[in-house]
């Protein structure tokens, strides 16, 4: 992890944002955006990694972060990895693929979401959402 005033910021907000969630097999949320902002090569990648749920999934929203002063790549990014549901899913993703923040946030996220292995009893609905994932992956690093 890359720990600078934004990363710890980033830290704390994330933290705050997903305290009390667990994920789909009971564990403490958080680890998500942890896992993903420790493979973030970079300042901004690492913030947005940390936040990239936040605004999705917390009270917490875009303009609050802008008001916390988070930079403008980063913003740029979080608003280009929140996905309007009214927006075709691989639409969204293909849209991801002129950022270089939110394309290396996004993939780091399809291969964490794609790991079956993190849940106790996958079914069938995991099972096809790891392919919808691998199909966003394969559209996110193609020439």
């Amino acid at each position: 992890m890359i720990y600078t005033d934004a990363t710890k910021k980033a830290m704390r907000v994330c933290f705050v944002a997903h305290k009390d969630q667990l994920d789909k097999s009971g564990l403490p949320y958080v680890f998500h955006p942890f896992h993903l902002a420790e493979q973030m090569p970079d300042e901004d990648t690492t913030v947005t990694a940390l936040l990239h749920d936040v605004a999705e999934d917390s009270d917490i929203r875009l303009d609050d972060l802008r008001k916390m002063g988070f930079n403008e790549r980063v913003m740029n990014a979080l608003s280009l990895l929140k996905h309007d549901p009214a927006v075709p899913y691989m639409d969204y993703v293909r849209a991801l693929k002129s950022d270089p923040v939110a394309k290396a946030v996004k993939l780091a996220d399809l291969a964490h979401n794609s790991d079956l292995s993190r849940l106790d009893d996958p079914c069938e609905s995991d099972i096809e959402r790891a392919k919808k994932y691998a199909e966003a992956i394969a559209l996110l690093t193609a020439d």
